[in-house]
């Protein structure tokens, strides 16, 4: 019997399974704004199809696919930075992006591994038992009122370079610095006895002591002045009209912080340089689009754009970062070496000069091969540029050390 366009279409039999590449039984649907899904995102709002609120397992194995994807393409990302001049910035320039990491990626991840890599390799350097800056017992030697206490001070000092000079692990690098310092703690120790004979005869005498040199090297520790008279947090503080209430205030109170600083720097300077140290990376993130700006101004008549200078400027700096953590590496390796195994420790030498060269050479070769100009120019320009960055990243290091002096 057939049915007519009056009747009910008929109902397949229950057991019966409906098709499975039925279209109504596998449509997906945005959870966001309800159209049909392709893939895992959505093309009417953008939204991924994958969430936060699903298992771990998939979580951490999405990141773990991140993390090895980014690390395959700094494999083919390192060694022509490293090696080939301007190649990188051309391919991103040409459209040839994805194999390589993204420019601004690249940046940030040599800049945190070589900050971090060279903090430690310069607090190694500065370590107060093993290197030239030991003189954090001159300051005691320098306030003793008496001969005997300047000798008792200056033992206990010598004891302790002996100690760590005696120790089997210190190069001879860190040795030569221990002797400096001891030649130092002498020269401070017999410089205070030959004060304090002074004062003796002074009283001998009955004439007035000489002058202390510490009192006086105290007073002259810090001398802003402001308004032609002397800074003084109560009596003379900082107090620019323009600026408002609280940014006076906080520029007495980071004024407070270097006068107390002064003291400890000048016998221990390892936190200065170490927080000095610590904001350069920041630093040279603001100057580095001042870099580009320079570029885009020495080659205006190139009629590039802006954001293209900033390529070449990120992976210029993301060479010298790479360039950098090697030389940082091959001078803790030399260190590590230089008593066990001199030809070692020789060879790595000859690395880092080799590195100190090739940084210049590599960037005025870049510079050629991006912008596509003649040798003169370029060298020209490489010249007038390197001068203003030169300037710039001055002005950072300064800016760096005032606020490390300020806030350590």
């Amino acid at each position: 019997m057939t049915n007519t366009d009056d009747d009910e279409p008929l109902a397949p039999p229950a057991d019966i399974p409906a098709p499975a590449n039925d279209a109504r039984a596998t449509k997906i649907l945005c959870a966001n704004c309800g159209a049909e899904l392709f893939g895992p995102h959505c093309y009417s709002c953008g939204q991924p199809v994958k969430g936060m609120v699903r298992q771990l397992s998939s979580i951490v194995a999405d990141m773990a696919d991140t993390v090895l994807n980014i690390d395959s393409r700094i494999f083919r990302t390192l060694w022509p930075l490293l090696v080939k001049p301007g190649f990188l910035t051309n391919e991103y320039l040409a459209g040839r992006r994805v194999r390589y990491v993204t420019p601004f990626r690249l940046y940030f991840f040599l800049s945190v591994i070589a900050f971090l890599v060279m903090q430690t390799g310069l607090d190694a350097t500065l370590d107060l038992s093993k290197g030239p800056l030991t003189i954090n017992d001159e300051s005691s030697i320098s306030s003793a009122q008496t001969a005997e206490q300047v000798q008792a001070q200056r033992d206990a000092a010598l004891a302790g370079l002996e100690q760590a000079k005696a120790a089997a692990a210190t190069s001879a690098r860190a040795q030569r610095g221990i002797q400096k310092a001891q030649d130092k703690i002498h020269a401070e120790a017999d410089k205070r006895l030959e004060y304090l004979k002074q004062v003796d005869e002074a009283k001998a005498a009955g004439k007035p002591p000489p002058p202390d040199p510490q009192t006086l090297k105290h007073d002259d520790d810090f001398n802003l002045e402001i308004g032609g008279s002397k800074w003084d947090p109560k009596t003379s503080p900082i107090a620019i009209g323009w600026l408002p209430g609280f940014v006076n205030a906080r520029l007495n109170v980071l004024a407070t912080h270097m006068v107390e600083n002064l003291p400890r720097i000048k016998n221990n300077p390892k936190p200065l340089l170490l927080g000095a140290f610590s904001t350069l990376p920041q630093v040279l993130f603001v100057v580095m689009p001042l870099f580009a700006l320079l570029l885009k101004i020495f080659y205006i008549f190139k009629r590039r754009l802006y954001m293209e200078h900033v390529m070449v400027a990120l992976h210029s700096h993301s060479f010298i970062f790479l360039s950098l953590l090697l030389i940082t590496l091959a001078g803790l390796a030399s260190s590590a070496v230089s008593v066990s195994a001199p030809w070692l420790s020789a060879l790595l030498g000859w690395v880092i000069f080799a590195l100190g060269w090739w940084l210049p050479i590599y960037l005025l070769i870049m510079q050629k091969r991006v912008y596509r100009q003649g040798w003169f120019m370029t060298v020209i320009k490489y010249l007038a540029i390197g001068i203003c960055y030169t300037i710039l990243v001055s002005f950072g290091i300064v800016a760096a050390l005032i606020i490390s002096l300020a806030t350590t």
